[in-house]
């Protein structure tokens, strides 16, 4: 007995729930992609509940008809892009890759059974956070059919939970969310999703003391819109954005650690006093990150135990603290075996505004996620995960690792390179080395294994320097002391010899990937380009920026105005082309997906460094600006005479720079 599975197979379900209705309507458009218009009977697939079927699982059961069985609305969505997936062969990240999908006139299917495999997380899902350049890119002109997209993607993974957005993007996509079947849960500085104080009440200090009512009535009017939805409920007390609550409060009444963790604990056992108020049988987290954490392990914050406690790596895939400006402890964010229930928010993108990756791949190992991932896992870290995906497209790549793992499985560079590349890249032997080596090739910025640089090592801290530069101050950078110490000129240098030591690494890396390029053709060539050589020219053409940049810094220091203004200019054209090379992998519909890059702003960094040039040419020409004109432009003989001061109009810097080019 065999099922004939084809466009005219029919669908038959009395649920009438949101999130099984649009599964539903996923499969439709998955066989009108997937198969041609055929006159052969497709028979039926027909869902059924059965409540003997554990939470999310289901049962599908393969004869003259495809029989679904699950106990609620997540195990038939799953089921059913079980279906897509194994049989129409549509993968978890076939938008975000642009998946070409193989037509077919029928495709039979054997009598069979699939029961639904059992997760090694119970709540696992992404957190859309620094999403900029999804919160402008638009699907044939409509904003909600990205997260339509996204949250697919994140169903297809398997996942159950989201946080659909950072702050108001949050709340505007709770609703969708929802009627996809997702659980919601919060940003870590959002008590119980609620509005964020100062917006609320902008012209009240957000004292809690002087407020209770206030913060009282935010939060509980948040439990009322959400009663609705499927919560995890976050618990926490912290400022007016991701920081201490102590830095917006201007009291000063909590100015001791005890203080503040008491204070603290008592307002989590408030928040989930009224989250009972509303909800029956809650879900509760809360999440021990940055000072929250350091509080927490030293005692200061007291929890009850049936609430879930969330540690953090440090943005890198470590399982250690993050890195504050020049604070960096890296103490252990491991959980810790028989301390109940645990989980863990996790990056596979992170904005630090120092070294992070926001627009390119986590720059560590898969074999290092893997390693951070299962030590969690066997230590008791398996009631949530929370994975930081931004803006998804960039990050494919180490969000399918993931999926990997929250599933239960041991990955390595080796192996989820080669299947990685056989879903998306056609197995592609080339796209699957450049997968794999491209972790080695970062530039390694600190002595820790995952003290690797993303593209924020090499944007932010030049802007740093430029804007120091500008003002004429050339002491210590506070800002940089994480990474250098000195003054400006030797902190420049430091950075520098980083950059230098790291940059044939890079060049290697990019010749390598331009070489697969060549070797691949049409639809895999344009593929391939767009989302991994695109990353290499980004990191090599900014690290040649930053190098560049360095020396011009150091020109400066010498007084060779003229050859600082020239390599500065240098710098900036290469970051131009860093940002070129990242416009120019929009194809079709990603038409102007990387438009709003402002976290790393790779063009920002062009025109700071241009604003620097300004800076140079008022240190080493004159007051008229007709000096280096004069030189660059004049005849030798004619240099020295001055019956006229000028003949043209006065140049810019940058026409001034490309004429300096065109005399060397």
């Amino acid at each position: 007995m065999s099922f004939t599975f084809n466009i005219n197979t029919r669908i038959n379900s009395q649920i009438n729930t949101a999130p099984v209705i649009n599964a539903v309507n996923i499969l439709k458009r998955d066989m009108e992609n997937a198969f041609t218009p055929t006159n052969t009977d497709g028979g039926e697939i027909v869902l059924t509940y059965d409540k003997t079927i554990d939470e999310e699982g289901y049962i599908i059961k393969i004869g003259n008809r495809i029989e679904i069985y699950a106990s609620d609305d997540l195990g038939f969505v799953y089921a059913l892009l079980c279906i897509s997936e194994k049989y129409l062969g549509i993968k978890p990240f076939w938008f975000w890759l642009d998946q070409k999908i193989e037509k077919h006139n029928s495709i039979v299917i054997d009598e069979g059974e699939i029961k639904s495999p059992v997760p090694a997380v119970r709540y696992r899902g992404w957190f859309f956070n620094d999403e900029v350049l999804l919160n402008k890119w638009t699907v044939e002109g409509d904003n909600c059919k990205v997260w339509e997209m996204a949250f697919e993607a994140l169903l297809r993974c398997g996942g159950n939970t989201v946080i659909p957005g950072t702050d108001k993007n949050s709340r505007i996509n709770r609703e969708l969310a929802d009627k996809m079947g997702l659980w919601i849960t919060h940003h870590h500085a959002e008590p119980l999703g609620a509005e964020m104080f100062s917006r609320a009440y902008p012209n009240i200090a957000p004292n809690f003391l002087e407020c209770e009512e206030l913060f009282y009535k935010l939060w509980e009017d948040a439990v009322k819109e959400q009663s609705g939805y499927k919560v995890i409920w976050n618990l926490c007390f912290r400022g007016q954005g991701d920081n201490p609550f102590w830095n917006s409060d201007t009291s000063g009444k909590f100015d001791t650690e005890e203080k503040r963790g008491a204070l603290i604990s008592s307002l989590i056992r408030k928040q989930c006093d009224i989250v009972r108020k509303y909800i029956k049988n809650p879900v509760f987290c809360t999440n021990l990150y940055g000072e929250i954490m350091e509080l927490y392990d030293k005692g200061y914050i007291d929890l009850d135990d049936d609430i879930i406690k969330v540690k953090a790596d440090n943005g890198y895939g470590k399982m250690v603290t993050r890195r504050r400006d020049n604070h960096d402890v890296r103490v252990s964010s491991m959980p810790v075996k028989g301390r109940g229930r645990q989980g863990i928010y996790y990056h596979v993108s992170f904005y630090d505004l120092q070294a992070a990756n926001h627009i390119t791949m986590l720059p560590n190992s898969v074999e290092l996620v893997n390693n951070e991932l299962g030590a969690v896992l066997n230590n008791d870290g398996n009631d949530f995960w929370i994975i930081n995906c931004s803006n998804v497209k960039p990050h494919t790549y180490y969000l399918d690792a993931v999926r990997k793992k929250w599933w239960g499985m041991d990955i390595n560079d080796e192996s989820h390179s080669e299947e990685y590349t056989r879903d998306y890249y056609g197995g592609d032997a080339g796209a699957a080395r450049a997968l794999r080596e491209y972790p080695h090739a970062m530039i390694q910025y600190g002595n820790n294994e995952d003290e690797h640089a993303g593209e924020q090592f090499y944007t932010e801290n030049v802007r740093i320097i430029a804007h120091n530069i500008i003002r004429g101050e050339s002491g210590n950078l506070r800002a940089l002391n994480w990474i250098a110490k000195g003054d400006l000129y030797e902190q420049t240098e430091q950075l520098n010899a980083i950059v230098s030591n790291g940059l044939s690494g890079l060049r290697e890396y990019f010749t390598l990937c331009g070489m697969i390029s060549s070797g691949l053709e049409g639809d895999l060539k344009n593929l391939f380009d767009d989302t991994v050589f695109v990353q290499s020219k980004i990191h090599f053409y900014c690290a040649s920026a930053v190098q560049i940049f360095c020396n011009a810094v150091a020109e400066i220091k010498n007084g060779n105005y003229k050859q600082a203004f020239l390599l500065a200019g240098d710098s900036a054209v290469m970051f131009d082309t860093a940002n070129a090379a990242m416009r120019l992998s929009e194809r079709g519909i990603w038409k102007d997906f990387y438009e709003n890059d402002c976290f790393a702003d790779i063009k920002h960094s062009a025109y700071m460094t241009r604003k620097m040039m300004g800076t140079i040419r008022e240190l080493g020409d004159n007051a008229r600006h007709d000096k280096w004109y004069r030189d660059a432009v004049y005849a030798e003989e004619d240099k020295n005479i001055y019956l006229q001061l000028v003949l043209d109009n006065h140049m810019t810097d940058d026409e001034l720079y490309n004429v300096m080019k065109e005399t060397i």
